[in-house]
């Protein structure tokens, strides 16, 4: 990932300003993973996946062999994410496990996943459980061997949303590079804080 050899699982956050950046980082990610017999799941609105498979495309990966062997999985965020028309942070991280444990019943050793995060700008119900999701990933992700990467757009997210985004993940993209991130909080001390948040938000 960005010239580096990292240690999985790993559970990342990629902040991105434009499309270029975004599959400069992500196209060799993805190249490598099925190059390596990983599976390998994007995640993003329908709406985008002419263009996202277009970009694969062009970058040589055998979109329809892949997806037709399923070892290229292109979702959308409104069957994942937003499936029944809302988030809720539990029904996503048991769909998300699922995934990962059918991948490896299927004879994948690794899963390579990579999800777009502009679905929670829809302000659609439960996008509040957003950061306690993210959270939450950090302690379904060691029990497999997986790599997640969250991808936030940063000129639509808010300042406060990225400041808890980096709380939740280990390592960070910016700038096409990626970094351990000095601000990670464990998941069994920042989850007790964003409770804690929530119910002085409650009070009149």
């Amino acid at each position: 990932m960005c010239g580096e050899t990292l240690e999985t699982p790993i559970h990342i956050c990629a902040f991105f300003d434009s499309h270029e950046e975004r599959y400069n980082v992500i196209l060799p990610y993805i190249q490598e993973g099925l190059d390596k017999n990983d599976k390998v799941i994007n995640i993003l609105e329908s709406s985008c996946h002419h263009e996202h498979c277009k970009r694969l495309s062009d970058s040589g990966i055998p979109v329809e062999e892949k997806s037709r062997t399923k070892q290229l999985n292109v979702l959308a965020s409104e069957d994942t994410y937003l499936k029944g028309g809302f988030f809720e942070a539990e029904k996503m991280l048991q769909l998300l496990e699922d995934a990962l444990i059918e991948a490896n019943n299927e004879g994948y050793h690794h899963v390579r996943a990579c999800g777009e995060m502009e679905w929670a700008l829809k302000n659609v119900q439960g996008t509040d459980e957003l950061i306690e999701y993210e959270a939450r990933l950090n302690l379904l992700v060691p029990k497999h061997s997986c790599s997640l990467i969250c991808m936030y757009d940063i000129n639509r997210f808010s300042g406060r949303v990225l400041t808890d985004v980096l709380a939740t993940h280990s390592h960070v993209i910016m700038n096409g590079k990626i970094y351990k991130n000095p601000y990670y909080i464990e998941p069994f001390e920042f989850l007790p804080t964003l409770q804690r948040r929530r119910q002085s938000s409650l009070i009149p």
